[in-house]
């Protein structure tokens, strides 16, 4: 096999591949005699077909998977082997002659091949990229005490309704003189939270009510936009809730007010496991070493997307074989047609040359992930997602049995293993360059990130 390439503008690269019949003609008798031992044709015994009628109905298509698979293959290699930064695909160049494989060897192949863009980026002392240390202050700690007593609250009657009460009550449908409508809906013991009404005159209607009280309003005008919430009030299927417009009477069985949980040794042994703190300042003490150590995680984050745009801007704008590109982005997306291609060609290429930016960066400090990095990427999450819901010391069996369910998932391996070389090559680079280091609150920082992304 004779294998070119050429690449006059260091971007669009073509790939040459001349085949001849000895490349591939032992690979394709072989697999004819596979065929033969296997093969059923009725009148001849099992092995016995003769192989000229073999290689009648079979001869042509084992020939074509046989140069199809071998030009992959020394596409490939090549490409490893002569140092080629490949984007994407290789694509069947325009160029290329239809070739008849019927005929006698060689065949000529030719593949377009877009190139990466020639660049250098490195960082070090020299360069210097802000770092935001996000305060832990007592404002933020006493968010997370309420935060904590709140998820560990409970409802407690009351007497008057105020506020973010729940009403129980019975409801009966009235007619147009305000009467209980006969054969009308009547639900016994709805629930209802009058601070969830979107309209105001509606929700007054519940200010001050008290315990056996007759509230009389209107639930399609409390939502008007909501037939799912009235559907589940009035107990209905949705279909029905436009055949019922009028008033109906509320009278107040019940009203449960949420208390937060006191801040206690209960409350400390529900967030922390039992006895880990014996007081409120070293509940708050625990609290802030949590809340700091999330916040750096965000703080690294702001990092490199300040590295990457740093690193942007020292690159410069990047020469890309775009024509090419544009088909091999079309290639990966045929259901979605050129109209997508166009529109985020312009985003794909920067997240492109993010990529690339990144590959050096991963390779000049060495960094290589193991698959205890992946597994402490996925116990992470998994940490994150107990903490959403409270959690904030689950077990470890919980969270290394939840990490190890989400690595199962081939579609989550792929993200993780992204995480575990981000983890790396941030503690490389807060390292390697100068950073301007800047202390700045939550709320601040929160405001930042919001404006950024606008």
């Amino acid at each position: 096999m004779n294998i070119s390439f050429e690449n006059p503008d260091k971007v669009n690269g073509l790939l040459t591949l001349t085949v001849e019949e000895a490349d591939y003609k032992e690979n394709v008798e072989k697999t004819l005699k596979d065929y033969r031992k296997k093969a059923n044709i009725p009148g001849f015994r099992p092995g016995m077909v003769p192989m000229g009628l073999i290689k009648k109905q079979f001869g042509t298509s084992v020939k074509m998977d046989a140069i199809n698979k071998l030009v992959g293959e020394q596409i490939y290699k090549y490409v490893q082997d002569n140092k080629i930064q490949m984007l994407g695909e290789p694509l069947p160049s325009e160029k290329q002659e239809a070739q008849d494989l019927e005929k006698e060897a060689p065949y000529t192949f030719m593949f377009d091949i877009a190139v990466a863009p020639e660049f250098k980026i490195e960082l070090n002392g020299k360069n210097k990229i802000d770092y935001y240390n996000i305060t832990v202050d007592d404002k933020l700690v006493d968010r997370q005490v309420e935060m904590f007593a709140s998820r560990s609250g409970s409802y407690e009657k009351a007497e008057t309704f105020e506020g973010n009460d729940l009403l129980k009550g019975d409801m009966r449908e009235l007619d147009e003189q305000g009467n209980t409508l006969e054969g009308g809906v009547t639900v016994e013991g709805a629930s209802l939270m009058p601070s969830y009404i979107k309209v105001d005159d509606q929700k007054k209607l519940f200010d001050g009510a008290k315990l056996g009280d007759i509230i009389t309003f209107n639930p399609r005008k409390a939502y008007p936009d909501n037939d799912s919430e009235v559907s589940s009030l009035l107990n209905v299927d949705r279909s029905k809730v436009a055949e019922h417009t009028g008033d109906f009477s509320f009278q107040v069985t019940d009203i449960q007010r949420y208390k937060s949980h006191e801040v206690n040794q209960e409350l400390f042994d529900q967030v922390f496991g039992k006895d880990a703190v014996k007081s409120e300042e070293e509940f708050r003490g625990k609290i802030a070493e949590g809340v700091k150590a999330q916040l750096v995680t965000d703080s690294d984050y702001k990092f490199i997307l300040d590295v990457r745009a740093y690193c942007e801007k020292k690159v410069g704008e990047l020469t890309y074989p775009e024509a090419l590109l544009k088909r091999v982005m079309l290639n990966n997306n045929k259901d979605k047609g050129q109209e997508f291609v166009e529109k985020n060609f312009a985003r794909s290429i920067k997240e492109l040359t993010w990529h690339l930016i990144k590959e050096q960066l991963v390779a000049a400090y060495n960094i290589k992930v193991e698959d205890a990095d992946v597994k402490e990427a996925a116990r992470e999450t998994a940490r994150v997602q107990f903490a959403q819901y409270g959690m904030n010391n689950a077990p470890e069996d919980y969270v290394n049995s939840y990490a190890d369910e989400m690595l199962k998932k081939r579609e989550n391996v792929d993200g993780f293993v992204d995480r575990a070389i981000d983890r790396k090559l941030i503690a490389a680079l807060k390292g390697a360059v100068k950073l301007n280091e800047i202390e700045i609150s939550l709320d601040d920082f929160n405001k930042m990130m919001e404006e950024a992304e606008k």
